[in-house]
């Protein structure tokens, strides 16, 4: 009898001890990038959709184990690809989403970058998926029901899992209502503390997975509030229990590490960067016992470079491929000689000049504001292609022209002076703002192996139309002193002027208006005078074509000082960054 019972035993451990393998790949903030081409610069690259979907099929021929494949946002803007799919070619399906489905996706998140578009082209591109798009948070303003589906459930080999879907709350620190009209976007802390319970009691998921676009760090960039958090995905893996997975993305990162929740259980946090350079991956191992399911998780971070393009990938989309690098290569003007971005992140440029010339003469506004959207662009002299316009201006922003008072415009140049230059004591010193660790070092960044810049380049924000200098010797909002307006005539503190800036910044974006020139967020669009209904790179691109031959421009409208400082710090911190002067 009892060798009857231990025999009993033995088999029934061995039907509960049966084991599952599922693979999960992550791709995110990919922003276009499906060709191994760059087609902004007219010749091949290393990094797609293309090159993931190989890997993806390697893993899938694995029968050992069970793939998922999941998209965190943040696909239809960066590349020429998806602009001309957003706007140029709308009659047929989009090239993502025929890309996605025929990559065989099983779930995305929307991105704050897939609202940008507008709703024209993110309503349509959902109901081209062929799988669920997801954003909890993203809230009906008409019944207060999501907008986009919360959350979804699969079953893989007797495995229940469920995803829940959010995006990050900061959108309307950035984009104007128009693109999201009738939405608003809920604390992602609060939407998980409603929603998992839900989807726990209603569903019983054996593996719960978060699939946020929204960064890890919530104090990045200096941010001080956690409720309505860009960067919320930490805290929600931290304060809310149940998620055994955590992939985020947003903030270009890469990440993976594991936190503990208020429960006491370890929730794997994973991310990739962006352009389908880097995706993540988990192996989910799971062992079925007597008291559910036994898990461990391992994860990694995979570049694309290390696969090749998939060759029916390739062909598939051939015709697509074709059409775009036909149109991206269509001349529209001249310019008279080369101007690079490079530049720009110490002090006066062309590049930027080129920018508040073509704002102004679009908007008609005194004054302009702008900042370098890319780090790394030039433009050569000779004939310019549709192409080069996305090197030129990187985002689908409108163009606001606003009604800032002069004290409020020297506060927004006081708050851009700070997060850009260092305070110098000497010639020696850096002339940028770097970032530092507690132990006082330089931060070094992961990617590229050069310092981090404290703050975004993209909010190095300049002005045209005044004439203005800065002082990196005084102590922050005490550097900025206006002389004129360009034209000679007298800056008055407390007088309004009309301002040409792009509608991220009207909106908020960088804290410029907000922190610098101390406008309640909550005021900025009564400021709005008008707005354009064209994104700004198309409007720029339509002025050079009219215009034909385009000498950039050099205003002369503002200088960092002591000029002696300036130079020296520049030498040195261009070294840092880019290597030698070029």
């Amino acid at each position: 009898m009892k060798k009857l019972i231990v025999l009993l035993l033995i088999v029934s451990s061995a039907l509960f001890a049966q084991n599952i393998h599922l693979k999960i790949i992550e791709t995110t903030d990919t922003h276009g990038s499906i060709f191994p081409y760059d087609f902004m610069e007219n010749q091949p690259d290393n990094h797609s959709l293309a090159q993931i979907l190989t890997y993806v099929k390697e893993q899938r021929a694995d029968k050992s184990q069970s793939v998922l494949l999941f998209s965190d946002g943040d696909l239809l803007q960066g590349t020429p690809d998806v602009y001309y799919y957003n706007y140029i070619d709308t009659t047929g399906k989009h090239l993502y989403a025929e890309v996605m489905n025929y990559m065989k996706y099983d779930v995305g998140t929307v991105g704050n970058h897939d609202i940008e578009t507008g709703h024209k082209v993110y309503d349509k591109f959902r109901k081209e998926l062929d799988f669920p798009w997801l954003a909890a948070n993203a809230i009906r303003e008409d019944n207060g029901k999501p907008y986009f589906q919360p959350y979804w459930v699969t079953e893989k080999n007797g495995v229940k899992i469920a995803v829940l879907g959010m995006i990050t709350p900061g959108i309307p620190n950035w984009l104007p209502k128009i693109l999201w009209t009738n939405i608003y976007f809920a604390d992602m802390v609060e939407t998980a503390k409603k929603w998992a319970p839900i989807i726990q009691k209603k569903e019983h998921p054996d593996l719960l997975i978060g699939l946020f676009h929204s960064g890890v760090d919530p104090y990045y960039n200096g941010a001080k509030k956690l409720y309505l958090n860009e960067n919320a995905s930490r805290l929600v893996a931290e304060q809310v229990p149940g998620f055994d997975i955590v992939f985020v993305g947003h903030d270009h990162h890469g990440w993976n590490f594991s936190v503990k929740n208020s429960a006491g259980d370890s929730v794997k946090i994973i991310g990739g960067t962006h352009a389908a350079l880097v995706f993540g991956v988990a192996d989910v191992y799971l062992t079925k016992t007597k008291s559910g399911w036994k898990k461990e998780i391992k994860s990694k971070l995979v570049e694309s470079k290390n696969y090749k393009p998939d060759a029916g990938f390739m062909k598939r989309f051939s015709k697509q491929f074709n059409k775009i690098k036909t149109w991206v290569n269509k001349p529209i003007g001249e310019f008279t000689e080369t101007i690079s971005s490079k530049d720009a992140l110490f002090g006066e440029s062309k590049f930027v000049d080129l920018v508040h010339r073509l704002q102004l003469k679009i908007s008609g506004a005194q004054l302009s504001f702008a900042s370098p959207l890319s780090m790394r662009a030039k433009i050569k002299k000779g004939k310019i292609y549709v192409r080069d316009m996305f090197k030129l201006y990187h985002y689908e922003n409108f163009l606001y022209t606003m009604k800032l008072k002069g004290s409020e415009i020297k506060g927004f140049l006081e708050y851009s002076a700070s997060i850009w230059f260092n305070k110098m004591k000497s010639p020696e010193d850096h002339l940028l703002r770097f970032k530092y660790n507690d132990s006082g070092k330089m931060e070094i960044s992961e990617r590229n192996n050069r310092p981090r810049l404290y703050a975004p380049f993209y909010n190095f924000a300049s002005a045209a139309g005044i004439k203005y200098s800065v002082d990196v010797t005084k102590p922050e909002n005490h550097r900025i002193n206006i002389i004129s307006l360009s034209d000679g005539k007298p800056f008055d503190m407390n007088k309004y002027y009309t301002v040409a800036v792009n509608s991220y910044r009207g909106n908020g974006g960088g804290g410029h208006l907000v922190r610098g020139a101390g406008i309640p967020h909550d005021s900025l669009s009564s400021r709005i005078v008008k707005s354009t209904d064209r994104d700004l790179r198309f409007l720029m691109m339509k002025w050079i074509e009219k215009t034909g031959k385009v000498t950039p421009p050099f205003f002369g409208n503002w200088k960092i000082i002591p000029e002696k400082y300036a130079e020296k710090g520049k030498l040195t911190d261009y070294k840092l960054l880019f290597g030698q002067i070029n």
